[in-house]
């Protein structure tokens, strides 16, 4: 994942498509590069197979239920992303999923229950960079 952050998204994918070859039940493999497909918005198909494959190693991950969340969400689907991001904050409160779901249901046009999920986020990590990216983008929060 530190060669995506370096902006090497093509060594990052050959990186854990090896993973995958190498250990085929490995699902934070699928799950990673299902969600930096999610996450650039590109191939949203083969990022929700990824995820779909992580999931039928991990069913209940909150951390993979995020990820096919976001699949839903780029791909238009707010309802079910909305769904599948209040099962995962419920059964891991965590800020990442927060940013997630607080992006949701701001873009839905529910405005205070995002800011009062964004809270609860900062609440568990106020220095998390995605939350406070989110907030930032969204409603120009510091």
């Amino acid at each position: 994942m530190m060669a995506e952050r370096l902006g090497k998204t093509d060594e990052m994918e050959q990186m854990l498509r090896r993973v995958i070859e190498l250990k085929p039940d490995y699902h934070h493999a699928y799950n990673a590069l299902g969600y930096s497909l999610a996450d650039r918005n590109i191939r949203l198909n083969e990022a929700r197979q990824l995820i779909q494959q992580a999931l039928t190693y991990a069913p209940d991950d909150p951390f993979i239920l995020d990820s096919l969340a976001w699949v839903e969400f780029r791909a238009g689907n707010a309802t079910e992303a909305l769904r599948l991001l209040q099962g995962a904050f419920k059964a891991r409160p965590d800020a990442e999923i927060a940013a997630h779901l607080g992006e949701v249901l701001w873009t839905t046009g529910q405005h205070d229950q995002a800011v009062a999920i964004w809270k609860e986020g900062v609440a568990l990590s106020p220095q998390n960079e995605t939350l406070r990216d989110t907030m930032r983008r969204l409603r120009g929060a510091p």
